[in-house]
């Protein structure tokens, strides 16, 4: 089975961690402030706030913005589950913009319109979080001039889009947002097993992060009620979390960050492989902005029903068990039952649902052969034609 993704482990990513075993650290010591270091450095972010998942990154950054009981949180629908869950752990409420057409990342128009309703209605967003799918990223600077027009605060969620670029300057640096968020899970561009990262260029959302991912607790002086009572002392002035990155998370992910512009390189060499090898098959190629280098976490190709016989149900069947690891990313998230029980309905975003009857992310990943590539291509001219 040729997977979708997978990580890429060297032997210098196993010496980083065993150096990391055999140290006094393995909870979080000089590894984490060192991988924070390297991602911001990567990115053009002052501040990185390090946590065990992007899930919990997204949590702590609509905290950090102050969304709470009233708060409303806009998104997108076609993502993971997690770039809406983290506006209901904070017990806000959700709602969904339809998706660009060609991009699949969040609709300037949609978002647009909705806006200039909510407006009227009193119920704009306090928080948009727009998903840069598959690598590439949104168009920022308009939604950034939506939110200084419309006054609500951006989290990018960049889980998929390390090393990814927009308007020629790395996604991370916050340009055209409050908070940036990636995800370093094994399929991502990089791992670190387990874990997520809050990037931002203000020092005092970054300082509320950091306390917020360990159980609200600081030992500064500066930010307690009283003197310390010793050296000892800490206090807690929040209702915060455990949501650390380990060293032995961290020293992994120092290593990985050593060849980012190496994963990079390769993911986008791939790509363009790709579209020579199918650019005759009855599929829609990934359409790629002007505005965006994309980090190609993922290939998604949209099949087109009126050009062949079978179902998308039928070709993911067959590609499978001809050993393609295909994959759909994603479901939309209003449909999802719990939404659903929350109001959400098929018909309430057009765009992202005929993306779906359609989607299939087919495999791409780091150390991925030409000859991998090849078969990926042949059984899917087989399949399709």
């Amino acid at each position: 089975m040729i997977p979708y993704g997978r990580q890429n482990i060297t032997s210098e990513d196993i010496k980083a961690v065993t150096e990391a075993l055999q140290s006094d650290f393995l909870t979080q010591g000089p590894a984490v402030p060192a991988f924070e270091s390297a991602v911001c450095d990567a990115v053009g972010a002052a501040f990185g706030v390090a946590v065990n998942s992007a899930t919990s990154a997204l949590h702590i950054a609509c905290l950090a913005l102050g969304v709470g009981r009233g708060s409303r949180v806009w998104t997108s629908p076609v993502t993971f589950v997690a770039s809406a869950n983290c506006a209901l752990y904070c017990d806000a409420d959700v709602d969904f913009v339809d998706i660009d057409r060609q991009t699949y990342n969040i609709s300037i128009e949609a978002l647009t319109e909705k806006l200039i309703e909510a407006e009227q209605t009193g119920t704009l967003p306090d928080v948009v979080i727009p998903v840069h799918l598959a690598g590439q990223s949104c168009d920022m600077k308009a939604i950034a001039d939506l939110a200084e027009r419309f006054n609500f605060k951006v989290i990018e969620d960049a889980s998929h889009a390390i090393g990814a670029e927009y308007a020629g300057l790395p996604v991370g640096d916050c340009r055209f947002s409050d908070i940036t968020v990636f995800s370093f899970h094994p399929v991502k561009i990089i791992t670190t097993g387990e874990g997520g990262m809050a990037v931002t260029q203000d020092e005092v959302l970054a300082n509320t992060m950091s306390r917020l991912r360990s159980h609200g607790i600081t030992r500064d002086p500066a930010l307690m009620t009283h003197e310390p009572d010793g050296d000892w002392y800490y206090q807690q002035r929040e209702l915060g979390f455990n949501y650390r990155m380990t060293d032995l998370q961290a020293a992994l992910g120092v290593s990985q960050m050593q060849r980012l512009t190496q994963f990079i390189a390769q993911r986008r060499a791939l790509a363009e492989r790709y579209f020579s090898l199918l650019s005759s098959l009855p599929v829609t190629l990934p359409y790629q902005a002007e505005w965006s280098a994309s980090a190609w976490h993922l290939y998604i190709l949209r099949i087109k029903p009126d050009l062949i016989e079978k179902s998308q149900k039928q070709v993911f069947k067959e590609l499978r068990e001809a050993g393609i690891g295909v994959n759909l990313h994603y479901i939309p998230v209003h449909l999802q039952p719990y939404y659903a029980a929350r109001g959400f309905a098929m018909g309430d975003f057009p765009a992202a649902e005929k993306y779906y009857t359609e989607a299939i992310s087919i495999p791409l990943f780091h150390g991925m052969t030409e000859e991998q590539q090849n078969t990926v291509a042949n059984v899917l001219e087989d399949v399709l034609i």
